[in-house]
């Protein structure tokens, strides 16, 4: 099949699949350990394969997340990572995946493959607490964009953001490093934001202090998603990418959950589907919480 370089696999739910499929401990929800030892980089390396494999099957380029969304100061330090550590796992998150790239690119064939450095949220992804101050926000996210960059990652997100404020700090910090950058915002049922801005005030607002490559919504039900995208606007262009959860529980009730909502791949593809209209510039899919390879294929068709 003929790779289509514009549109862009990217992977599902890394820490959920990890935790509820192949039983690995992640204190406080943290994955980038893994890529400190031998199992923990074998887990990674069978989790991305098979987002290569769908990527494959499609014909799309592959974009590859780094599993570091808690590998950030204050989530760093709950788990034992001071700053001269997470520069080191940051970085090494990164070259795992740039030997990933090399062997997707001679065993698959998959000649567009983007290494990404992936930032998470300060705070709580589900909660918002207050809106935080840009220029405190660039400095918090500036060591993990840098080490990001220093290990040749091809741009940085940042997934799950609750409020503006942050994404404005984190923009500032990933061009500071030199890097493209990438804004994820994450929304309730009724497709606000946590801190309860609408998605298109947040995208404007941050478009105007600090405009960064594109945005993405993630980690919502695409049913959450719809409400948000309501009305018109260049706004709605800017969102690129779209990584939706399987399960349309709201995010308190996802927290108090004992057991993983897979939801079905075959609803979450007619939802995401019904979605595509208003995001006339969607070119980079994959999943959230409760996802796996088998939903992104299925929302891509080849599953």
């Amino acid at each position: 099949m003929t790779q289509r370089v514009d549109r862009y696999v990217t992977d599902g739910g890394l820490e959920t699949d990890l935790i509820f499929h192949h039983g690995a401990d992640l204190p406080e929800f943290a994955s980038f350990p893994l890529v400190e030892d031998d199992r923990g980089r074998e887990l990674l390396t069978q989790y991305y394969d098979g987002y290569a494999a769908v990527a494959a099957k499609a014909g799309t380029g592959l974009m590859l997340e780094a599993p570091t969304w808690r590998a950030n100061p204050d989530w760093g330090a709950v788990v034992g990572y001071d700053a001269v550590a997470l520069d080191r796992v940051n970085r090494a998150a990164v070259e795992l995946l740039h030997g990933l790239r090399d062997r997707y690119r001679s065993e698959l064939g998959l000649a567009d493959v983007k290494v990404g450095g992936l930032h998470g949220p300060r705070g709580d992804g589900y909660v918002a607490g207050e809106d935080a101050d840009p220029d405190e926000a660039a400095e918090y996210h500036a060591a993990q964009a840098r080490s990001a960059a220093a290990a040749g990652a091809d741009l940085a997100t940042v997934l799950t953001l609750t409020g503006a404020g942050e994404a404005i700090g984190f923009v500032r910090a990933v061009r500071d490093a030199g890097l493209p950058a990438a804004v994820g915002f994450t929304v309730e049922t009724d497709g606000r934001l946590p801190d309860g801005t609408p998605l298109r005030d947040a995208i404007e607002r941050v478009d105007a202090e600090a405009r960064p490559d594109y945005f993405v919504v993630n980690c919502a039900h695409p049913t959450h998603v719809a409400p948000g995208l309501e009305g018109d606007g260049a706004w709605l262009s800017r969102i690129e990418g779209l990584r939706p959860n399987a399960s349309r529980m709201s995010h308190h009730e996802l927290d108090e959950a004992p057991e993983l909502d897979e939801g079905d791949p075959a609803e979450l593809r007619v939802s995401t589907d019904a979605l595509r209209d208003r995001l006339p510039n969607l070119r980079i899919v994959g999943g959230c919480c409760g996802t796996d390879s088998r939903h992104v294929a299925a929302l891509w068709g080849v599953g």
